[in-house]
Formats: structure tokens, C-alpha cells, sequence
């Protein structure tokens, strides 16, 4: 694990905090779809461009992989370790750990937990606490509260196909599950790789299904088209 770098943010007060937690800190929050949210949309995306396929192979990386400046963060014991996240597809992984609990009540508000861990192999960028305390107060709750903007945002955020960090900056751009074509662009180095201009903060953080990198931006779909 590398040295730690804080990511500034703005707090989410505590109404909006507790409301989001409710739904999302139990054990099946991030795989149980909640019985009054709309049944999500199938995750599909665009097939990959030739020659986009991960450098290593199949993407699928191991604990030795994982490496960057927020990865001492993670607990080093339990279900939210490195060592943990490995054995639980990738929502129910993200649930244990403590640098994604925003997320996970974000995926839990849009009814995409089961859609998560039902895929093959994916990438998911996965945006820290302070990412999304970034958008404000009221913004996040406004969010959470409307899984039709929610979900195209967090579908933005990943990949179908499985990349390991070699893949990435080998592939330079990735189609994301975004409906509208929504691509990210991988930059920087290998030591301090970026997406859409955004650091990486931790990245080849391996889970059952997927490969999960940590950053410290919340995404705009769009961005990029193909």
C-alpha cells in the first residue's frame, strides 16, 4: 500500500447521511433491490474496440496488484480488506468497505446492486466518500431520491469488460454502460494514472467480478462520446 492522499469534499449533512445509510449499510443492501424502486434497465454495452482488450489478459487482478495513494485506507483484515473484497461480487464487496459507503447507498437507491453482481466481468470506477460529499448536500440527496438521473450517472462509472491497470492505458479509452456512449479516458502513468483527467487514488483492487478502481471524482456522463 502507498502513501495516503486526502481528497477534499464538501459533508453531506446528517439527515441526508442517515437517509442514504439506511438503505445501504445492512448486509444485502447493495444486493437486494428495494420492492418500490423501478426494476433496473439490463446493463449492456457496446461491444469493446478491437484491440481494447486488457494488456494482461482477462483483467482479473490479485492482492499484489493493488497499489496508490488511498490504498492504505482499506482495512488490512475482514470482508473490507483487499484480501476480503476478493471472494464477494463486486456491490456486496463494495459494502464492507469504509472508503465507498456513499457509493454503495448511492447503487442501493438506484436498484443496481443485483445488476452489479450478476455481471461477468466488468471494471468499476468507484467514487470515494469525499467524491461524492463534493457535490453538496443537497444535490446527492436529490439524487438519491431519483434513480432515472441517479442511474445513468453510476452506470457511467462502469466498464463491461474487465481491465486491470495495464489494460486501461493500453486501451487509452473505454465504452462505458452508459446509454448515451459515454466513453473514459485513460491518462497519466502507470505510478499515477488518471481518468478523464481525475487521479486514480487505488487501483487493480480485485472482487469476485469485477476490477474496482477508487476515485476521488464523481463522474459527468457525457464527457466523452464514441
Amino acid at each position: 500500500m502507498r502513501n495516503v492522499r486526502g481528497v477534499a469534499g464538501i459533508g453531506i449533512t446528517a439527515a441526508a447521511v442517515l437517509a442514504l445509510a439506511a438503505c445501504g449499510t445492512s448486509d444485502t443492501a447493495s444486493t437486494s433491490p428495494s420492492s418500490s424502486a423501478p426494476a433496473p434497465a439490463p446493463m449492456t454495452s457496446s461491444s469493446a474496440p478491437a484491440g481494447n482488450a486488457a494488456a494482461s489478459g482477462d483483467g482479473v487482478t490479485t492482492a499484489a496488484d493493488v497499489a496508490g495513494p488511498a490504498c492504505k485506507l482499506v482495512p488490512t483484515t475482514g470482508k473490507g480488506s483487499v484480501d476480503g473484497m476478493i471472494a464477494d461480487p463486486v456491490a456486496t464487496a463494495a459494502s464492507n468497505n469504509p472508503l465507498l459507503t456513499k457509493l454503495v447507498a448511492a447503487v442501493t437507491a438506484a436498484n443496481l446492486g443485483d445488476t452489479l453482481n450478476s455481471q461477468p466481468a466488468i471494471t468499476v470506477f468507484a467514487p470515494d466518500d469525499d467524491a461524492f460529499n463534493a457535490l453538496g448536500a443537497d444535490a446527492f440527496a436529490a439524487l438519491a431520491k431519483d434513480p432515472t438521473k441517479l442511474t445513468p450517472i453510476l452506470k457511467y462509472h462502469v466498464v463491461g469488460q474487465r481491465y486491470d491497470l495495464k489494460g486501461l492505458m493500453a486501451a487509452g479509452s473505454v465504452p462505458t454502460l452508459d446509454a448515451d456512449g459515454g466513453m473514459l479516458k485513460i491518462g497519466g502513468t502507470t505510478d499515477a494514472p488518471t481518468v478523464n483527467g481525475d487521479p486514480i487514488l487505488c487501483w487493480n483492487v480485485p472482487t469476485k467480478n469485477a476490477t474496482v478502481f477508487v476515485i476521488g471524482k464523481v463522474l459527468t456522463p457525457g464527457t466523452n462520446k464514441s
